[in-house]
């Protein structure tokens, strides 16, 4: 996937039209449209006011890297930065992690269910 699909899908699941991304970035509907077409690229400077107003990275706007497809769906970056963090534990402390999310969001399904 090229760079302006990737912009264009992150501005369509934003609910953003190209007036809006433009306005968001300074720019114009019209360069906004150049790029989804692929017919431009932005610069190093907007690039980096892309990634900003679609709550995305420069790298994912690029590249399309895997990693980064999950950060642009995510809006917590708090919430990213603490999965990053839980990667980098050994096994059986992912496990506990894991553990007490599931108890969490089973004890929370089961107040809601209460009401």
């Amino acid at each position: 996937m090229a760079i302006g699909e990737r912009i264009k899908e992150l501005r369509v699941q934003k609910k953003l039209t190209q007036t809006d991304l433009a306005k968001l970035v300074k720019l114009t509907y019209i360069q906004i449209g150049r790029y989804e077409a692929n017919k431009s690229n932005p610069s190093a400077d907007v690039l980096q006011r892309l990634a900003h107003a679609l709550d995305t990275t420069t790298d994912f706007l690029m590249k399309g890297t895997e990693d980064e497809a999950v950060a642009a769906q995510l809006s917590d970056k708090e919430l990213l930065k603490q999965y990053k963090q839980v990667e980098q534990l050994n096994q059986e402390d992912k496990h506990l992690v894991k553990t007490f999310i599931d108890a969490f969001l089973t004890k929370r399904q089961l107040q809601q269910l209460a009401q």
